[in-house]
């Protein structure tokens, strides 16, 4: 058990750092919508179902709502690679940050309306899953 405290310190400060990516997420898709909308709507219950049609809105809505489709795999093959242990390999920790690097880079590409380039930036961060993916078999 000693050994995780010691291997697991970089995969919390991936993680650390994934919630902080989280969070700018939910910053971003907010402030965009009540830009839009208004702070009564943003501070209201929101039963109208009235939601932002603005370009930039809509798109940070959706950049977020990507990003949280692959957070929860994300969270938990990190966890996984951490208890397990990737010092043979270091595959799970490589995985983590080309993961937590793509959907960086994917924010400002999604905001700018770029095709393809997004689409391949996505698919970096699958690659970065799948590393981690196979760590965990080693």
């Amino acid at each position: 058990m000693e050994t995780l405290g010691v291997t697991a310190t970089p995969y919390m400060t991936l993680l650390a750092l994934s919630v902080v990516l989280l969070v700018f997420h939910v910053l971003l898709q907010g402030t965009l919508s009540t830009r839009e909308l208004g702070s009564e709507w943003n501070a209201g219950p929101r039963d109208a179902g009235l939601a932002p049609k603005g370009r930039f809105a809509g798109r940070a809505e959706r950049a977020s709502k990507n990003f949280q489709e692959t957070y929860p795999a994300f969270v938990g093959l990190l966890l996984g690679v951490a208890f397990a242990g990737d010092d043979a390999s270091g595959w799970g920790l490589i995985g983590g940050w080309i993961w937590l690097v793509s959907r960086v880079v994917y924010i400002p590409l999604y905001m700018g309306g770029v095709p393809y380039i997004r689409s391949l930036v996505w698919t970096v961060s699958l690659i970065g899953l799948l590393a981690m993916t196979i760590a965990l078999f080693r």
